[in-house]
């Protein structure tokens, strides 16, 4: 059997509350007590900012709007995310790693005041649901020539981190090899839920991430008291500051079109629609039976990196909530604008699917006086590429027969359970499958989205 035949035959662990750990790791966890390292390496923001500063030579974080959700972030690790030893360090070194993009980000518009000016071409946002299809849409899109996708290694690194000669490796790619390979030996089954690679397409919910207010903390750490807070609060400051690092890593390396996704704009899709007049958006649907369960396994997964203590129960409550928020502020927003249900597909049979049966007249099924459209993650899967090239069309491309070459060679690329199997259920979270009816049914039908089969 092939090395990729067993990655491909491999299927992901679903008991939660014993997260893997190589033994090493698993020994330092032990052996050294966590409340030593909170108290020789405490997070707390001053000494965090200032590590930053004498780390970088620099002292401007830009705009102080990160401050305040910082520090109630760093609060809330301290009371209730029980992270281990090394989940500690870890958290240590990805918070200062953001502070010191901040310094290097202001540094690039000190030196270059004319950054501020760059335009951004069109903007094709993927804004669905988690595990709806989203990764392979974007990876899809991302394949098309002239278009400028958000890499891992710039999502975790926006600025440049020390020059480098003409045709060298740039630095960030080599420091985003490393995180790879390490969290690969942390959490290999992790890469079958969400595959990772450093100069693979990432989602810019890491870029909203350098404000400290997005979805990251509380879909890899039990944060509930800082989740809460991030709903009272107006998070336009975290997009403002998004346009202005995808500006910097427009100069950097520029494109005809931006295509970016995260589920995390759902819960601000009237914020990301002021701050990126640019924009369009493609919303994806899929059965909320298989999405929720899946989700959840993955933050289980997520916050095992971190902590040796995972409450599967905690994560089904909280993240049904949430799913069902996201998908209702959405609503709002779409309908505050007049941007009803408008469903892509690539032929008459996919058209037919996406509409479920229903009048192709109702609301504006060709999207064509909308910035948002709705695609079935059943159509996505029958016809992949062609259901790319019906949303180029729609977003004004006309696509070629090299881009349908391009995309057909992602496709391959690109296959499902590539590093894995992702195995998970409702019921290690508490939930149930008329409990997510109840909770989701109204936007199921709203949407015309296919049950899928158990």
């Amino acid at each position: 059997m092939s090395a990729e035949a067993g990655r491909r035959s491999r299927s992901t662990s679903t008991e939660y509350r014993r997260p893997f750990r190589p033994w090493p790791i698993a020994l330092v966890n032990r052996v050294i007590p966590t409340a030593l390292v909170r108290w020789t390496l405490p997070l707390d923001v001053d000494p965090l900012l200032e590590r930053a500063r004498r780390a970088t030579g620099l002292h401007d974080f830009g705009s102080d709007s990160f401050v305040d959700p910082l520090r109630r972030l760093l609060a809330s690790i301290a009371d209730e995310a029980q992270l281990s030893a090394l989940g500690h360090l870890m958290q240590r070194e990805r918070i200062g790693s953001i502070l010191e993009n901040r310094l290097r980000v202001e540094a690039c518009f000190r030196d270059d005041p004319t950054i501020a000016e760059t335009p951004l071409p069109p903007i094709l946002v993927i804004a669905g649901l988690q595990r709806t299809g989203t990764t392979l849409l974007h990876r899809l899109l991302a394949s098309v020539p002239e278009t400028r996708a958000l890499r891992s290694f710039e999502a975790l690194a926006p600025a440049p981190i020390a020059p480098h000669r003409a045709g060298a490796i740039d630095p960030r790619i080599i420091a985003a090899r490393r995180a790879e390979r390490a969290l690969h030996y942390l959490a290999p089954d992790f890469f079958a839920i969400h595959p990772i690679g450093a100069e693979e397409p990432e989602e810019d919910v890491l870029l909203l991430d350098h404000s400290f207010m997005s979805q990251v903390a509380e879909a890899t750490l039990f944060v509930p008291r800082f989740s809460a807070h991030l709903e009272t609060i107006d998070v336009t400051p975290a997009y403002r500051y998004m346009r202005r690092l995808l500006q910097l890593l427009q100069r950097q390396r520029p494109g005809q079109r931006i295509v970016l996704k995260t589920p995390n704009h759902l819960e601000h899709l009237a914020v990301l629609l002021d701050v990126f007049p640019e924009a369009k958006i493609v919303q994806t649907h899929r059965d909320p039976q298989k999405t929720v369960g899946s989700f959840c396994s993955m933050v289980a997964h997520a916050i095992g990196v971190f902590s040796d203590r995972v409450d599967p129960l905690a994560i089904g409550r909280h993240w049904l909530r949430k799913i069902t928020r996201m998908v209702s502020r959405a609503d709002e927003a779409r309908s505050a604008r007049g941007f009803g249900f408008a469903p892509i597909w690539s032929d008459a049979g996919a058209r037919r699917d996406a509409l479920g049966g229903r009048d192709p007249d109702s609301d504006d099924p060709h999207g064509a006086a909308t910035r948002v459209v709705d695609l079935s993650y059943d159509a996505l899967l029958a016809d992949p590429v062609g259901c790319v090239e019906a949303l180029l069309s729609w977003f004004g491309d006309t696509p070629s027969p090299s881009v349908r070459r391009a995309l057909e060679a992602a496709l391959g690329e690109n296959r499902q359970h590539k590093f894995g199997r992702h195995r998970y259920s409702l019921e290690p979270f508490g939930l149930s499958r008329a409990a997510i009816e109840a909770a989701l049914g109204a936007y199921r039908e709203r949407y015309a989205i296919p049950i899928e089969a158990r």
